[in-house]
């Protein structure tokens, strides 16, 4: 292998320059420490820091370093290029191994701030649709047949709860992302007199990790971040499919806005949901990710191991594709659009009214287990009369049960069916609206 061939081979330069800024963050608070701790004087520091503000300057103008082995080396061989040798001394008590793992935890910690603010932006989406569509009816479903009825804003506020999960678990993720594991050095600390704690202080971060072995090859947060992309996007994935059903003609609950559709190359009366399939698509790629840091970190001993390199690629991969996935959900959303006659029609196929016919009976002290067999029979009747529910004669309904009266037809229409779910959570506007003052006050 020539030499150019193995130093792309075990560099990390062509990923890892994410990192810039974050090592540079990192940097310059090592070396604030280092002056405190009068381990460098103050004339040196001031003379790193001022060279390290210059690169951040000037890669937010657009420059870009030179290509190294890595982001770390490059951050400081430009240094020097800068300021002198003296740019060396930022090295001091610092290590490759605990210097990358804190990076990493500096940029984790703002993608989750990001990607919170995405899913909160998301849930608004959802919210707000919810808080317009109260009044439209549509069918629920189990084994997706035909279940009960239920509103179209039960539905949005059913995903806004779960994304509401996500958060909580980004946030409490968060906690252990936020730990400095800086000053850890290689893998043993270091005889400097170092202050850990005002090195992690400067940084943002909540606490210091407590043993240096663990500091440096520690990718628990990193995998649990993954963890968390993945459970976010089988949310996602779980709506884009509503959406994708929701479209079909077989359905047409809905409309989306044309730009999250295409057409077909042949049939020219087609358009598909492209966005949310896309969608789906992408969620194998994140879960792809967390079983890839899995692979990385499994059997690995202490403490530092060059496979570590590996972990920044699915990161990245994570965090762009979440972020993503999160952004065009939200515009979908916002897009959407529900055709209330076709929901409302449907919410009433099914006989969705029977389970209302059981607890009828069940009112009227027969056993519910009796009720069920009794509706069990009233629906294998009606479908053999190719009659729906409401359309069977008091006559007929008393064949199956001498308790049913006339007040049975108020008892399955669609609309009171769901005014009488008022338990707590249920699909009432009642219950619907107390759904979403309770969101309302989670996303302020």
């Amino acid at each position: 292998m020539e030499n150019t061939d193995f130093e792309q081979f075990i560099g990390s330069f062509s990923f890892d320059q994410r990192l810039c800024v974050a090592d540079i963050t990192g940097s310059a608070a090592h070396v604030k420490m280092l002056v405190k701790q009068k381990i460098l004087t103050s004339s040196d520091g001031k003379k790193i820091i001022s060279g390290l503000n210059s690169i951040l300057k000037d890669i937010s103008k657009g420059w870009k370093l030179p290509k190294e082995e890595d982001i770390h080396y490059a951050v400081e061989k430009e240094l020097i290029r800068r300021i002198g040798a003296v740019g060396g001394k930022m090295h001091t008590a610092r290590s490759r191994n605990d210097q990358v793992a804190t990076d990493l935890r500096i940029y984790l910690r703002q993608e989750t701030n990001a990607i919170l603010e995405l899913i909160r932006r998301f849930q608004k989406a959802l919210l707000e649709k919810a808080q317009k569509n109260t009044d439209v009816i549509m069918p629920s479903f189990t084994h997706l047949q035909p279940a009960q009825p239920v509103l179209a804003s039960h539905y949005l506020l059913a995903y806004a709860f779960m994304f509401q999960r996500d958060r909580e678990r980004f946030i409490d993720c968060k906690k252990r992302i936020n730990v400095s594991p800086l000053g850890s050095a290689a893998l043993a600390g270091t005889s400097f007199k170092i202050d850990r704690r005002y090195s992690a202080k400067l940084l943002g971060f909540e606490n210091i990790c407590e043993n240096s072995l663990d500091g440096v090859s520690d990718r628990d947060f990193a995998a649990e971040f993954l963890f968390c992309c993945s459970t976010a996007a089988v949310h996602l994935t779980r709506f884009c499919e509503e959406i994708i059903l929701w479209l079909n003609p077989e359905f047409a609950y809905i409309k989306i806005g044309d730009k999250f559709t295409s057409g077909s190359s042949i049939m020219p009366q087609k358009r598909n949901p492209d966005c949310a399939e896309v969608i789906r698509g992408k969620a194998g790629r994140i879960f792809g990710d967390l079983f890839a840091l899995l692979t990385i970190v499994k059997s690995l001993p202490l403490a530092y191991n060059r496979d570590l390199q590996e972990d920044k690629p699915p990161v990245f991969d994570a965090v762009d594709n979440i972020k993503l996935c999160l952004e065009v959900a939200r515009e979908m959303t916002e897009s959407l659009e529900f055709i209330k006659e076709n929901a409302l029609k449907s919410a009433r196929k099914g006989f969705v009214e029977a389970t209302e016919i059981a607890d009828y009976l069940a009112r009227k002290n027969v056993p519910f287990r009796t009720a069920h067999a009794v509706v069990k029979q009233i629906v294998s009747y009606a479908l053999k009369n190719s009659k729906t529910l409401d359309e069977l004669t008091l006559e007929e309904y008393k064949k199956f049960s001498k308790e049913i009266e006339k007040d049975i037809y108020k008892r399955i229409d669609v609309k009171n069916i769901i005014a009488e779910k008022t338990s707590y959570g249920g699909t009432s506007l009642k219950s619907s609206l107390k759904q979403i003052e309770i969101l309302e006050s989670l996303l302020k």
